[in-house]
């Protein structure tokens, strides 16, 4: 009844934005109390642009850090939208020399927010760049070579800069203290993920049943765009069955022929899992020797396979390679050697 050539390339529980998400601007929340989730950021931001418009200034510099696919975006419009604000929207790795980024602060106006995502990607001139923008709402820049080269300051309009980024820890001291508003965004319950795929699905017009909605929250891996994105393809398993409404048993059904487990790993995941133990006997193996042996890009394997394996508890880092824990024997219906669990026993406490 379904053909596979026709499903879409891409992997769908991956985090990062991709093809897949065609759709994602329809589906975002434009205000605070449609945003799901994130109670306590949202709590603190609310004081924070209540107090900034009670002042008449431009909201503090924001930083938004957390995995990927966790609205981070989302938020950024919404505090625009909750200031009042035009926002900018660009990408580190789209700003390419410092002039480009001078262009665009200068074009900015009183109030107005520059949305930076992927803002650990800058490179090192653009970044100094910044710095005075963010601290003295001013542009220094360099005029002329040699004896005769000379400083030009000019001065900017009072802007809010909102950073976002899901690695923290590669921005700079000298960027990352001049942010005075810090948010991490966590993962989301398969509660909050459900009010999420219910709200997506009355967006796009699709008939869902609350058991249904609950059965992809919880094999999207704690991240919206996953839930969104599945909740698209399992529509598509649904139509093609002829159900009214996706219920528990057409998701069931979709979720399995796309692979997808009752913990939200796929194949490639286990996969990951399945060459840790049968090649490597549980572990450790560098991270280059385990990618060349499931043919996965290295840092793949680190940004977007890895994280939720961490998570589960089913890997372990070690300073000498991956190691496979006694929760991914388990997922995987295989006994762990009783030499590897005494062995691992000190990263599976």
């Amino acid at each position: 009844m379904f053909d596979d050539d026709n499903l879409e390339e891409g992997r769908l529980l991956s985090a990062e934005k991709g093809d897949l998400d065609i759709e994602e601007n329809v589906l975002r929340p434009k205000t605070m109390e449609e945003y799901v989730g994130q109670d306590k950021v949202k709590e603190n931001l609310a004081v924070y642009i209540a107090a900034a418009k009670q002042r008449g200034e431009a909201l503090d510099h924001v930083l938004l850090y957390g995995p990927p696919g966790l609205g981070k975006t989302t938020l950024a419009h919404i505090i625009a939208n909750t200031m009042g604000s035009q926002i900018k929207v660009t990408s580190g790795p789209a700003i390419e020399r410092a002039g480009d980024l001078a262009a665009i602060l200068t074009n900015l106006n009183d109030g107005d927010i520059l949305f930076i995502d992927e803002i650990h990607r800058l490179n090192h001139q653009v970044e100094e760049i910044l710095y005075s923008a963010m601290e003295d709402y001013a542009l220094d820049i360099i005029v002329g070579k040699g004896p005769m080269a000379r400083n030009v300051r000019f001065a900017l309009r009072k802007f809010t800069l909102i950073g976002a980024t899901t690695r923290a820890g590669m921005l700079s001291s000298p960027l990352r203290d001049r942010f005075g508003i810090m948010c991490r965004l966590d993962m989301y319950t398969p509660a909050e993920l459900e009010r999420i795929v219910t709200r997506s699905a009355r967006t796009l017009g699709i008939a869902i049943e609350k058991e249904g909605a609950y059965e992809i929250a919880r094999r999207s891996r704690g991240t919206p765009r996953i839930a969104n994105r599945l909740l698209k393809r399992v529509r598509d398993f649904s139509a093609v069955l002829g159900s009214s409404a996706v219920s528990l048993s057409d998701a069931r059904k979709a979720l399995a022929r796309m692979e997808i487990d009752e913990l939200g790993l796929d194949e490639t995941d286990r996969n990951l899992l399945r060459a840790l133990i049968e090649k490597f006997n549980g572990g450790p193996a560098g991270l280059d020797t385990l990618a060349a042996t499931v043919n996965e890009d290295v840092g793949t394997i680190e940004d977007i396979y890895e994280p939720y394996l961490l998570q589960l508890g089913f890997i372990a880092r070690t300073p000498r390679g991956r190691v496979c824990l006694k929760g991914g024997y388990d997922h995987l219906g295989v006994p762990m050697p009783e030499a590897v669990r005494r062995q691992m026993s000190v990263f599976d406490s």
